[in-house]
């Protein structure tokens, strides 16, 4: 039986009909589509949907011919010297064309990834980062964060009083707040993030 001037709207009538059901999200419309970004800058909202823009993940991209290279995949970083730290174990000089090729768009220091499109093609792509020297940290992962008089740094998921005046001056450089996360690049050279909180 066909009832005209149901009140039940359109697309919950036909979703009935193709037994689907809808659930609490689609019946109420997102709050975080119109609300601003989050505190760390994320975009709130799905991209394509909301019409939030996809965050940019990449500053340059580019192709190069690399037949060296052994895996599928390749991720490195290039230093403000040009020194290149590669995670995977690949031929000495093998990323240097991968290299090369990023630098023609982008500056060093910066973080790669490369991914096998064919036999010796690569497609790469690069963002800029910081690197700053804090000599005598230990640990692979450190947090620094400083809020009013309070000052918290945390190396490897542990506390510690020790000072850190390179993480203190890349976070006094963004406001009298931050916080500064750093990830060991190669000795004493550290790649950091700093925010204002």
């Amino acid at each position: 039986m066909r009832v005209f001037g149901s009140r039940e709207p359109l697309h919950r009538r036909l979703a009935a009909a193709a037994g689907l059901s809808l659930g609490e999200t689609a019946q109420t419309p997102s709050a975080s589509a119109a609300s601003p970004p989050s505190w760390d800058g994320e975009q709130r909202g799905e991209p394509g949907i909301h019409g939030v823009p996809r965050a940019r993940r990449w500053d340059a991209v580019a192709t190069a011919v690399a037949p060296g290279l052994r895996g599928d995949s390749v991720h490195f970083v290039s230093l403000p010297d040009g020194t290149l730290v590669v995670d995977e174990d690949e031929p000495d000089g093998t990323l240097i064309p991968l290299a090369d090729a990023l630098e023609t768009r982008l500056a060093r220091p910066y973080r790669a990834e490369a991914v096998r499109r064919g036999p010796g093609l690569w497609g790469v792509a690069g963002r800029q980062i910081a690197v700053l020297r804090e000599p005598g940290l230990d640990g692979e992962e450190a947090e620094l964060v400083v809020t009013g008089r309070e000052r918290v740094l945390t190396v490897d998921g542990e506390s510690r009083v020790a000072r850190a005046p390179a993480l203190e001056a890349a976070g006094a450089a963004e406001g009298r707040d931050y916080v500064v996360r750093a990830t060991r690049l190669d000795d004493d050279l550290w790649e950091v993030e700093a925010s204002a909180l």
